[in-house]
């Protein structure tokens, strides 16, 4: 017996059908990606998804289509917050920075921080990018049989780069403490926030446990830098960001105090180096299974760049390599299902969306929706040109979210992906070893094995 539409509010919105009692539970839990897909396919663009038991049961209204991505993001950004208990969950365990937090914290927390994300102060980051990039172009060459695994390696890359950046000569410092500590973290957010319900954190659990101390270890390691840098300004080691953070303030919105300096540290280390790994792996990985785009790719680069390292200013002149990021990023969105709970009810997509419901936004269906996508699974870089970008809904693509709380360090995503891009692939060519990566939604998409490629050195 499929669980159909019930009566009352929302009992017009189509209903994914699911098995009795459960509702699709399990589908979500084993694919959810896969489920969120077969919801739009089945049923268009506005539909109800029910999962758990009767007293624990989730009720979500997935919304799939680019006008009620912006109507919920951003024309009516204000009824749709981050309310739900996977945002709730991450506030416990990542602080209450840019990404988590909301009303005045946020929009003070935006005025302090904006100044640092300026285009002209982020093109200042682009030499510790091509740093810590040609640091992994000179490893590859003791790969063992000439053999990477892409995922691992970008992460590695764009912990490095963004630790480099938050707190410059200090990375040695804080990379293994995250390296071993954010996937402990992570891990049981994900438990805890997809969980009907939760015991307390406060309980000697070994899960909590296991959270807790690796929580304690990665606040304890920002908490000394952060202490060391506030002791002694006089002996901070440049322009790092976490420099720039203790000293940003203003006559309206104060500083940070220490506690709000090591939320935003955190929120800045998961948001920035796990959303840039996994665009970067899968443009490598794609281009590794595309000959001719990877050729196309690496003329561009040779053309443009030479022998030399590559800039800021170079991001303009390499308008391919920057589509060929753009698909991946179409494909394999880092942040593939976005939530948001509704205040009060409202009208999206011809259907009505209850006050209190939990809403659904998900890239990695909108990314793929036929009326704006042609054969939507193809990688295919041209559907970036400038004069096809102009075609279509400004929310046919989001990866970065949309609105007023759109993604504030995208253009340094941007910058530090085309840069590490066109470094490795004007070191190396690429030959996929597995040709199918299985992923599932984490805080960001995760792949579930590995993505190996064979590297053969172009220069030497």
């Amino acid at each position: 017996m499929a669980v159909g539409a019930s009566e009352g509010v929302g009992a017009g919105v189509p209903a994914l059908a699911g098995v009795p009692v459960l509702g699709s539970l399990f589908d979500l839990k084993s694919d959810s990606l896969g489920t969120y897909l077969r919801a739009q396919h089945q049923h268009g663009d506005v539909v109800r998804i029910t999962a758990g038991p009767p007293g624990l049961r989730a009720e979500l209204y997935c919304v799939f289509s680019a006008e009620g991505a912006q109507q919920v993001l951003a024309s009516e950004s204000a009824n749709f917050r981050k309310d739900n208990p996977f945002y709730q969950e991450v506030r416990d365990s990542f602080g209450n920075g840019l990404l988590t937090s909301q009303d005045e914290d946020y929009l003070r927390q935006r005025r302090l921080v904006q100044p640092l994300f300026t285009r002209r102060r982020v093109d200042g980051y682009a030499g510790a990018v091509a740093a810590e990039t040609e640091a992994v172009v000179a490893a590859w060459q003791e790969a063992p049989d000439g053999i990477v695994d892409v995922s691992d390696q970008m992460m590695h890359l764009a912990l490095r780069a963004v630790a480099r950046i938050l707190f410059g000569t200090d990375v040695e410092a804080t990379v293994d403490v995250v390296d071993r500590c954010f996937p402990v973290i992570t891990d049981y957010v994900l438990r805890r926030g997809y969980s009907p319900a939760n015991i307390p954190r406060s309980w000697p659990t070994p899960a909590n446990k296991r959270a807790a101390a690796a929580m304690d270890e990665l606040y304890a390691v920002c908490d000394k830098i952060i202490g060391e840098r506030r002791a002694d300004p006089a002996e901070s080691p440049g322009e790092d960001l976490l420099t720039l953070l203790a000293a940003a303030k203003s006559s309206d919105d104060g500083e940070f105090d220490a506690s709000e300096l090591r939320d935003q540290v955190l929120i800045f280390l998961l948001a920035g180096h796990e959303t840039t790994a996994t665009s970067l792996s899968f443009a490598l990985h794609l281009l590794a299974r595309h000959p001719e785009e990877q050729k196309r790719a690496r003329e561009e680069i040779t053309r443009v760049l030479g022998d030399r390292t590559p800039e800021a200013a170079d991001l303009d002149r390499l308008p391919y390599l920057t589509q060929v990021l753009k698909e991946a990023m179409r494909l394999y969105p880092a942040a593939p299902v976005i939530g948001r709970k509704a205040v009060a009810a409202t009208e999206v997509g011809g259907h009505t969306v209850p006050a209190g419901a939990d809403v659904i936004l998900a890239p990695w269906v909108t990314h793929r929706h036929p009326l704006h996508w042609p054969d939507p699974d193809r990688f295919d870089p041209e559907r970036f040109t400038p004069e096809a970008e102009a075609g279509r809904p400004r929310y046919a693509w989001f990866p970065f979210g949309g609105g007023p709380r759109a993604c504030i360090g995208q253009h340094f995503s941007m910058l530090e992906s085309v840069i590490a891009l066109a470094m490795i692939l004007r070191a190396y060519e690429f030959e996929a070893v597995d040709t199918d990566i299985p992923v599932s939604a984490g805080i960001t998409l995760r792949t579930d094995g590995p993505a190996r490629c064979r590297v053969r050195r172009l220069d030497g």
